[in-house]
């Protein structure tokens, strides 16, 4: 057996298409992009390799806390949450023994603790800003001086820290991807399918993968980055190393969706 993916939907995360997902300098060419919030999916990954149970993310918060502190009109319902959907998919969270995260923020780290038997990997550079952030990303790390606590605080020891590409496990491996977080990364799984990406935030949606010939633009930008330089870089490289883009598994592109709901593993 190879290792399989399970895409699995925390709940729906609210943004606006004009300030998030298409930076200003494309908004003559997606003409009809809307100035109004929008859910977006919240997707994280289940691998089974055969002997192991690995998440790739864990998933967004509560609905409270996300409408509290990050994107008003956000929702999970009780069977997304997590650990949940990791029940829900056939599996205990006692199982999983790594979860690889693309990036620290709050939409892909909650409820991480209560999967206890897992070790976290992440890059190096992502986990010291994570805990030492710039005031303009407190909200994205849940930053102690919001008044809550962040759920990698206190996991110092079960973090193993990357230092660029590395293999998790055959088949599984990691590279950098930076630009939407300062050490964001993507994650490579073999399967008998191919070798699908799990590319986390590095693209908000798959139009963000478009040239824009008009303008010399070999992708659409989005609008919510921390180095537009290193975001644009990273998206020519996954492309680069996956230009079959219905391999690419980005976490918040809509019509995932449906497609999950017509094959609900992949790689089988």
């Amino acid at each position: 057996m190879g290792i399989t993916i399970r895409p699995l939907n925390s709940g729906f995360c609210t943004s606006n298409p004009k300030t998030y997902h298409y930076h200003f300098s494309t908004h003559k060419y997606y003409p009809n992009v809307s100035n109004e919030d929008k859910p977006l999916p919240v997707f994280f990954y289940l691998l089974d390799t055969g002997s192991e149970v690995i998440l790739v993310d864990c998933g967004m918060a509560n609905a409270d806390r996300a409408n509290t502190y990050h994107h008003p009109g956000s929702w999970q319902d009780p069977d997304q949450a997590s650990p949940a959907a990791v029940r829900k998919a056939g599996y205990d969270p006692d199982q999983v023994t790594k979860i690889i995260f693309t990036h620290l923020h709050w939409d892909h780290t909650f409820y991480m603790k209560e999967f206890k038997n897992a070790t976290y990997y992440a890059q190096r550079k992502e986990y010291e800003f994570a805990m030492n952030p710039l005031p303009l990303y407190y909200k994205s790390y849940e930053y102690k001086w919001l008044g809550i606590e962040a759920p990698f605080i206190g996991c110092e020891d079960r973090f193993v820290l990357l230092d660029g590409e590395a293999e998790i496990v055959p088949g599984v491996r990691v590279y950098p991807t930076p630009g939407h977080s300062v050490g964001h990364q993507a994650v490579e799984v073999d399967t008998k399918d191919g070798t699908y990406h799990i590319i986390g935030d590095a693209v908000f949606l798959m139009d963000n993968f478009k040239p824009i010939p008009e303008i010399d633009y070999d992708v659409t930008p989005t609008a919510r980055f921390v180095s537009l330089t290193d975001w644009w870089e990273s998206v020519r490289e996954i492309k680069r190393r996956c230009p079959d883009l219905n391999m690419v598994l980005p976490t918040h592109e809509p019509t995932l969706v449906e497609r999950f709901e017509k094959t609900p593993v992949l790689g089988l």
